[in-house]
């Protein structure tokens, strides 16, 4: 019988290549996870579970959640409504019970069938993640090879989050003794604060993450349009999901998925034609790394505001235990700054669990593209100015008082 791996490659080979060979001898719920995702939580359970405690398993006890549950086979699975896709269970289960899941053929199949343009929106840590010499322009032509209309860089959103929480630190931070928890970047470290911290919500402007905010754009400016998201995590897929955002990104596919999907399809993106380049600023492309968005907010802040008495004051942590221990300490009193940044992954996105490099070097190769980009905050930055302007936002300051397509009521 076929591995889930196995028969994932066989099928996603099938999908690019129009093949007909007829997949024999698996798992019927392999099968399905591959073509229903949506059916089923962001993790996989593939194997049964014979651990003689299951109450306290290396999966259960790896959960910050709760998610995973016991099931009506004396087994365990993964609770959907509680999974975050952190992924931990992955790693924890030395029998390979769990696997992350992939979306990729059911997007392949929307792309095919899709009435209206399909845009692949690439995470701010893409660069190098494909070869060290894929241009944003190469990624885009590839993109165009397996079927989508374009690509939008999704550190162009993140220029307009970075100007809307710099609005927001201009006007909630008034004294030495006020501070503001970013909520703009990673699921992780939101649901670890809405789960675990709660009471520190108050502190949390509410704005959607760049991912939601690009998908909004697009779906406001092309209704029948299908919206993809590509990036290093697994979590964005368990947001993609959530109530209160759902139907803004169609599909979350991971840097692997759509290498896989290159491969398959013959497609190497190193070897396109470079073309044009994106818009956004400094600001938004560093938001890969830890301490990316902090520094964008703060510069923007300055550049907004530069006699402002009250200084932004950063503080960041990467890491689900060092996120921990800094919420600790605010939870205990200890206040050191007056804005706080968390990332779920060490070293921040470039370490997200399905990136293709190392996350050293992701860093620089974002560093450097960061360095390269014409202007220094999304308040210098016209294509954000237009951008906006398109979308119904008559000044940069409307993003505190008309901003639905911007906001996440918590």
């Amino acid at each position: 019988m076929l591995t889930l791996q196995e028969l994932y490659d066989r099928v996603l080979q099938q999908a690019v290549q129009n093949s007909e060979e007829i997949v024999t001898d698996y798992d019927p719920h392999h099968l399905d996870c591959l073509l229903h995702p949506e059916k089923h939580a962001v993790v996989w359970t593939v194997g049964r579970c014979d651990c003689p405690d299951r109450e306290h398993a290396s999966c259960v006890e790896s959960c910050l959640f709760g998610a995973i549950v016991p099931d009506e086979k004396g087994g365990v699975r993964i609770d959907a409504t509680k999974c975050n896709g952190c992924a931990a269970c992955v790693a924890a289960c030395n029998r390979q019970n769990f696997v992350n899941s992939k979306d990729i053929l059911p997007a392949l199949h929307s792309i095919k069938e899709a009435k209206g343009p399909v845009y692949a929106l690439i995470a701010p840590s893409f660069l190098g993640q494909f070869s060290h010499d894929v241009t944003p322009g190469k990624l885009r032509n590839a993109f165009k090879k397996i079927g989508f209309h374009g690509m939008l860089e999704v550190a162009l959103f993140a220029d307009i989050l970075t100007l809307k929480e710099a609005l927001e630190f201009d006007r909630n931070i008034v004294t030495e003794a006020d501070y503001q928890l970013t909520s703009c970047c990673c699921p992780m470290w939101i649901a670890l604060i809405r789960k675990i911290y709660n009471e520190m919500m108050p502190h949390i402007p509410g704005s959607v993450s760049p991912m939601i905010a690009s998908g909004r754009a697009v779906k406001q400016m092309h209704p029948d349009a299908v919206t993809i998201f590509i990036g290093p995590c697994m979590a964005k897929k368990a947001e993609a999901r959530e109530a209160d955002l759902v139907g803004a990104v169609d599909y979350v596919l991971t840097f692997q998925e759509m290498a896989d999907t290159f491969k398959f399809a013959g497609v190497d993106p190193a070897a396109q034609e470079d073309t044009e380049k994106d818009h956004s600023s400094r600001a938004g492309r560093i938001y890969a790394y830890a301490g990316g968005v902090s520094e964008a907010v703060k510069s923007t802040v300055e550049r907004l505001n530069p006699h402002r008495e009250i200084t932004v004051q950063t503080r960041t942590a990467d890491g689900i235990p060092a996120c921990k221990e800094m919420m600790n300490e605010l939870r205990n009193g200890v206040v050191t700054a007056n804005f706080y940044e968390g990332m779920g992954c060490k070293g921040g996105c470039v370490g997200g669990p399905k990136v293709l490099i190392d996350a050293a070097t992701a860093k620089e190769h974002v560093m450097s593209y960061g360095d390269e980009a014409t202007y220094k905050t999304p308040a210098d930055n016209p294509y954000v100015l237009a951008l906006l302007e398109r979308l119904g936002f008559d000044t940069v300051e409307s993003l505190l008082h008309d901003s639905e397509i911007f906001t996440r009521h918590f």
